[in-house]
């Protein structure tokens, strides 16, 4: 069976041939490992082999596993690329260096007032529902670009990139088009998309970090 620590090595050097194919400086390219559902000892090889930026879907859970992780590797970068609730918005200003999924009014309120509160400044990304799937979190597309500058200029937030999880059963590459574009519209420079079966075509369509789990640490029970 292959280690989590391989398959780490296996993706890292995809994302780097990924990034010499499209003609990308390398290196441009940020893993964000997604340890949710995994515990610290499964994380901690992965820490050990070199990766240092690690996306978690729920605050809950990252609460109980980072505190410890992070006191013997105080350089880790954590993402929080799950939905946030608004009744956990202090907890994830505490925690998390990146949230990536400011995706409507109260959430961006509810952030400007923590973050004024307790001198915490996370990076924020919008996230963006390109497929429109009722189902899914995320600022419609039309509505993205007025919503970031409303986040910048109303809420004080310094929104820096965007952030889309495309339909499962559709083509990623014109989701990823779609955000690119958007994210040059609203004057962003950072955009989190491609996940373990599509990040290098997302790396082919600009991606400035992908989102990778079950590549590195195995299908989820």
């Amino acid at each position: 069976m292959t280690s989590a620590v391989e398959q780490f090595l296996a993706v890292k050097a995809r994302i780097a041939n990924a990034e010499r194919e499209a003609k990308r400086e390398p290196g441009v390219v940020t893993l964000v490992a997604v340890s949710k559902t995994f515990a610290a000892e499964d994380i901690r090889p992965v820490i050990e082999a070199g990766q240092r930026v690690f996306g978690e879907n729920r605050v809950q859970e990252a609460q109980g596993k980072w505190p410890a992780l992070r006191e013997a590797f105080p350089d880790i970068e954590l993402h929080l690329i799950g939905p946030l609730q608004s009744n956990k918005t202090k907890e994830a200003v505490a925690l998390f260096d990146v949230i990536e999924t400011v995706d409507r009014e109260k959430i961006a309120a509810e952030l400007a007032k923590e973050i004024a509160k307790h001198g915490r400044t996370p990076k924020l990304y919008v996230q963006v529902n390109t497929g429109s799937e009722p189902q899914k979190a995320g600022i419609e597309p039309r509505e993205a670009v007025a919503f970031v500058k409303r986040c910048r200029d109303f809420h004080g937030l310094a929104i820096e990139g965007l952030m889309c999880i495309p339909p499962a059963d559709e083509n990623p590459g014109p989701h990823f088009a779609l955000l690119e574009k958007l994210a040059r519209e609203a004057g962003v420079a950072k955009l989190s998309m491609g996940m373990s079966g599509d990040y290098e075509t997302a790396i082919a369509f600009g991606a400035t970090s992908v989102r990778v789990g079950s590549a590195i640490f195995g299908s989820r029970d």
